[in-house]
Formats: structure tokens, C-alpha cells, sequence
């Protein structure tokens, strides 16, 4: 396995020879026996761990593993430890997610501290298979049929031709040792599911799986490197860049065999998902927009203007003292705090129901209940709330997709909230069910929109 590594990097890798490298190590068998190959081959290289605090004690022991690893081998390492599970919920994703954009954003950081020239990580043959069956399970493109690239940007996976098998063998031969993951053998994720389940089924119907898949990948790169190539020609004709906006011209995208393609084709990069909103915007009014996590498509008379997403825009939070009466910015909202006043039993109920009784767009909400100032924001992910008259919290997301909102309202909504981010209202839609009126109210607190 050396000898054809090696001869696989002299052939296609060529320029990773004399340069430095940063190798991501786990402490798992793939990392290990990369580590020591490319140290056997005379590499310069840099060990990294990533401590995601995600299993405990074993967690602990990757990571001494790791170090002692770098020492044993007199290679430099740097090690972290990261909050996973706490940035994954800030950030409203996975936690493989979180993991993965923790690690890559690190690496970046050594790169450039330490004046490294790539990243390589220990992907191989089976990993390629799994992430094309993970990618049709939740649809995908030709991308995510082409597997993992051997070559991006400054990451480079050398082992992409080689099988878990051979990487064992290879270990077990030259009495490597490695850390064993147990969470591997778990079925919790979808990836262990296709490793044990998925991929062991279809070997028993195809034994040269691996090396039929790889074909087809093979062949498949190669339609993708056509589609490229048309996809970069249709861009110059249809395209002009305005500053820091990208026209689109409808009327050419529109003459194209299959709009809905090449607007997926053009867009993919940009992180849009709602792909009928935004073919839908060829034939919309001017001014209908869609957006995506980063980058808006607006419909501008004759064009689609792409253009960034400010991030001081998304951030942006407006303070609400107490005794305002009104706002204008960023939306219109009046205020009027109003004593519910006590006689009897049954006038207190009468004057209730009176005062409380709200219009559309109106909402009456309990004054003692209150932190201010009070904050007006647009949603966020991981936002939460507890709507009026359903048991429990939802999150925002969940509840925009069960009101069946377009990616364009959801943009457009704001909340309001106490000084320590509880959401009150989802203004315009519903109100929380803490902060509403009881009868045991003595204050209260109108908010019109």
C-alpha cells in the first residue's frame, strides 16, 4: 500500500511533494496509517486533533492517543478542545455539522499560522460509496453523485483509491496501533446505517461493489466536466456582474431547453434550496424575492439581481424602552399600557373581556410579565416559543413550515421580545402563550401592528 500510494502521489498528487502538510488525525485507523505512511515517505508534516467532547472519557483518550502518536513519530501537533453540542444548538445545525464546520475553520487557522501549503484528510474508497447513498437518500445532483473530490481547494485526500479493507490490512501487517471508535458501530447515524445495513446487502448482490461504484463515478465526473463546461458558456452569455450584484437575463433564460436546470446549475453555489421559488421568479412581478442562507434573487423587470446578504443586517436589533408609545423603525408598532381595574367578580370579567379583545394585528399582553427594554429582531435559527394556545415550545422554524410560510415571509418576520430574548410575539402571527393575558391581570399591554 506505501509503494502504490506513493506512486499514486508522483503520478496525480505531484505537487504535494516539498510542501508542508497539515494531516487531520482522530486517532482512528484511517488517520493513523495515513500518518504513518506519508511521515515513512519523508513528508513534512503537522498532526491536528479536533476534541469535540462528544464521548466522554474516550474523547480524552483520542486525543493523549493523538499527542503520543506525534511524539513517538517526532512530528509537531496541536490539539483542541470544542464545545460541540453548545455550538451546534447556537448555530441551529447537526452536530456532525457543527463538528465538521469547527474542524475546517480551525484547520484554516493553523494553515496560516504555521505557514502549511494543504490539508489532508484520510477519506478512502468506502467513504465514497456511503456519501453517494447518503446524498440519494436526501436527492441530490450530479455533484453528489460524483463522490468526494480527491482535490478541493487546499484539502487534498490521497487514500480515495484505496478500500477500508486495504487500509486494515495494511495496519494489522506493520503492527499499527489506533484508537477504535465505538460510536462507529452505532446505527444512531444515517452513515453507520448505510456502513452496516446498506452497504454489506449490496456487496452480497455485487461482490466487486467498490471497484463497480468507483467506475461509475469515474464516468460520471466526466459528464459533470461537460455540464460544467456548457453551464460556464451559458453564464458569459446570460450574465453581467454590477459591482457586487449578478444580472441574470430572464428573457435568454427563459429561451433555454430546461430554465429550471440551468438556474439550479448557475444558483447551486449560492445555497439556495427552494428551487421552485426561484424558477417561480422568471415569471413573478417585480420585486418578489427569494432568499438563501447567504445571497437574495430578486426579480428586477427584465433581470434576477443575486446579490450577498449583509451579515449587520441579520444582527440587526432595535431596543424598545418602557412608555413607548410608538416605533417606525424597522416596522410600525404602537403601544398603550392600560390597568385592568378590579370590582366585583363579574365586572372584573365584563371590563376583561372589553379590554382584552384584539383585532387582527393587535395583541394584548400581560405588562407584569415583562423585562424591558424590549427588542424588536428578525428570526433566527434556534429561536423558540411557546404559541397561544398549544401546549409546549416550538421552534420558529417548525412553526413557519406548519403556517406554510414562503422563504420570502419567513425573511420578512419579526419578533418581539423581553431584554433577556424571550420571544413575546412573533408579530402578525402568534403570540406567546407566557406572556398573554389572564384574569388575574392587573396591567396590561397593547401592541398594535
Amino acid at each position: 500500500m506505501k509503494t502504490v500510494l506513493q506512486a499514486h502521489i508522483n503520478n496525480n498528487l505531484a505537487f504535494l511533494n516539498g510542501k508542508k502538510l497539515l494531516i487531520a488525525v482522530s486517532g482512528g485507523i484511517d488517520s493513523v496509517v495515513l500518518t504513518h505512511i506519508l511521515h515513512s515517505l519523508k513528508f513534512s508534516i503537522f498532526l491536528a486533533h479536533c476534541n469535540f467532547q462528544l464521548r466522554g472519557k474516550d474523547s480524552a483518550k483520542d486525543e493523549i492517543f493523538v499527542t503520543e502518536l506525534a511524539k513517538q513519530l517526532k512530528i509537531p501537533c496541536t490539539t483542541i478542545k470544542f464545545y460541540t453540542e453548545n455550538f451546534a444548538i447556537e448555530k441551529g445545525i447537526s452536530t456532525q455539522m457543527a463538528a465538521r464546520e469547527l474542524r475546517y475553520n480551525w484547520f484554516q487557522e493553523i494553515m496560516q499560522e504555521n505557514e502549511l501549503d494543504y490539508i489532508v484528510t484520510a477519506h478512502h474508497k468506502d467513504d465514497i460509496i456511503e456519501t453517494v447513498l447518503i446524498n440519494l437518500t436526501r436527492g441530490t445532483g450530479l455533484d453528489g453523485l460524483t463522490g468526494i473530490p480527491e482535490i478541493n481547494g487546499s484539502i487534498v485526500r490521497p487514500l480515495l483509491s484505496f478500500s477500508r479493507s486495504e487500509i486494515l490490512i495494511y495496519a494489522t501487517k506493520n503492527k499499527i496501533q489506533w484508537r477504535e471508535d465505538q460510536s462507529n458501530s452505532s446505527i444512531k447515524y444515517v452513515r453507520n446505517k448505510i456502513r452496516h445495513k446498506v452497504v454489506p446487502f449490496l456487496k452480497e448482490l455485487n461482490p466487486n461493489l467498490l471497484d463497480t461504484l468507483t467506475n461509475t463515478l469515474e464516468n460520471l465526473k466526466g459528464s459533470q466536466q461537460i455540464v460544467q463546461d456548457s453551464i460556464e458558456k451559458i453564464r458569459e452569455e446570460i450574465t453581467v456582474v454590477n459591482n457586487k450584484e449578478i444580472h441574470f437575463n430572464i428573457e435568454k433564460l427563459k429561451s433555454l431547453s430546461n430554465p429550471k436546470v440551468y438556474l439550479y446549475e448557475l444558483l447551486k453555489a449560492y445555497k439556495f434550496t427552494e428551487w421552485n421559488d426561484v424558477t417561480a421568479l422568471l415569471e413573478a412581478q417585480s420585486g418578489k424575492q427569494v432568499f438563501s442562507e447567504t445571497h437574495r434573487l430578486l426579480k428586477d423587470r427584465d433581470v434576477l439581481i443575486l446579490s450577498k446578504i449583509s451579515n449587520s443586517k441579520k444582527t440587526v436589533a432595535y431596543q424598545i424602552p418602557e412608555n413607548t408609545s410608538k416605533i417606525t423603525v424597522p416596522i410600525k408598532l404602537k403601544f398603550k399600557s392600560i390597568d385592568i381595574p378590579f370590582d366585583t367578580k363579574n365586572h372584573q370579567n365584563k371590563v376583561f373581556e372589553e379590554l382584552v379583545f384584539d383585532k387582527p394585528n393587535t395583541i394584548s399582553i400581560n405588562y407584569n410579565k415583562l423585562q424591558f427594554p424590549l427588542i424588536i429582531r428578525k428570526y433566527e435559527k434556534g429561536d423558540y416559543f411557546f404559541p397561544i394556545g398549544l401546549k409546549g415550545k416550538k421552534k420558529l422554524s417548525k412553526f413557519f413550515k406548519d403556517e406554510k410560510m414562503s422563504l420570502l415571509e419567513k425573511e420578512n418576520t419579526w419578533v418581539l421580545c423581553t431584554s433577556d430574548n424571550s420571544i413575546i410575539w412573533v408579530i402578525g402571527r402568534r403570540l406567546d402563550e407566557r406572556f398573554k393575558v389572564t384574569k388575574t391581570t392587573s396591567k396590561m399591554l397593547k401592541v398594535k401592528f
